[in-house]
């Protein structure tokens, strides 16, 4: 872990602290016990965000890196409707779901490529870091969830400057379970000392929102990010933002203008 983010002793062996994150499950409080959205906002207790295509433009590095790897190991790239289908999951994941018997390999490729030219394409989202100062400012609790693993996130986070507003980085290294399973918020949630049902989770992907909805967090859809609205949109969240820059706004009250209609 990076310094200043929450690293806690692996449940598997008591006392050991070896990378991962306890493995609490989420508490089961039905959604109809809750108040709806708008009133937990109002009460709300942190902000937890995904880290690609969220906080940080990594979609054409993605998709250079994928473009890369498939054509080194497979001999041919695969098209992107394919190789970004599942962003938002971990990569080892993707590769296995892609190609089974060529997943190490291309797992090797794809993170060769992807850091050599990390700082060359990937980029800033406008707004970013003013919005995260004014969160600060207001003493709203945040933290990160991605499927990244630990060394890319952290790099990533470091590079754009996003440290010093992060209490608490969850990495695919960190859990054993991924999204669009809810496990990573509820471990993030725990970690920052708060109620994930009085959190908002703010993702570009539907497995960012089929998470946060399925662990009782505020879903917020970032369509700012790689997904189409009409992808990041399916699962159902509460809100929608076109732009980072309006999650203020948002948090102020103005919970009718982002709302999502079902």
């Amino acid at each position: 872990m990076a310094r200043g983010y929450v690293a806690v002793p692996d449940p598997r062996e008591p006392g050991a602290t070896i990378g991962r994150m306890e493995a609490r499950p989420c508490p089961e409080v039905p959604l109809a016990s809750l108040p709806d959205p708008v009133e937990r906002l109002a009460a709300l207790q942190a902000v937890i965000f995904d880290l690609d295509g969220t906080l940080i433009d990594t979609v054409e590095l993605i998709r250079t890196s994928f473009r890369y790897a498939t054509k080194a190991v497979l001999g041919h790239e695969l098209p992107d409707e394919i190789t970004m289908a599942n962003v938002g999951q971990p990569l080892a994941t993707q590769f296995r779901d892609m190609a089974p018997e060529h997943a190490a390999e291309l797992l090797r490729v794809y993170r060769e490529f992807n850091g050599a030219h990390h700082d060359e394409l990937a980029r800033a989202y406008p707004g970013t870091l003013e919005t995260l100062e004014e969160l600060r400012r207001r003493g709203i609790p945040m933290g990160v969830v991605t499927s990244k693993g630990t060394q890319s996130a952290t790099r990533g986070i470091e590079h754009f400057g996003l440290a010093g507003f992060m209490s608490v980085l969850v990495t695919a290294d960190d859990v054993a379970i991924h999204k669009p399973d809810p496990h990573p918020l509820c471990v993030a949630a725990s970690r920052m000392g708060v109620e994930l049902e009085y959190c908002v989770y703010v993702g570009d992907s539907p497995h960012d929102v089929q998470a946060a909805i399925s662990g009782n967090a505020i879903a917020v859809a970032a369509l700012w990010g790689a997904f189409s609205a009409e992808d990041v949109l399916a699962p159902g969240p509460a809100f929608a933002l076109r732009s980072i820059t309006e999650l203020p706004a948002l948090l102020d009250g103005d919970a009718e203008r982002f709302a999502v209609r079902g």
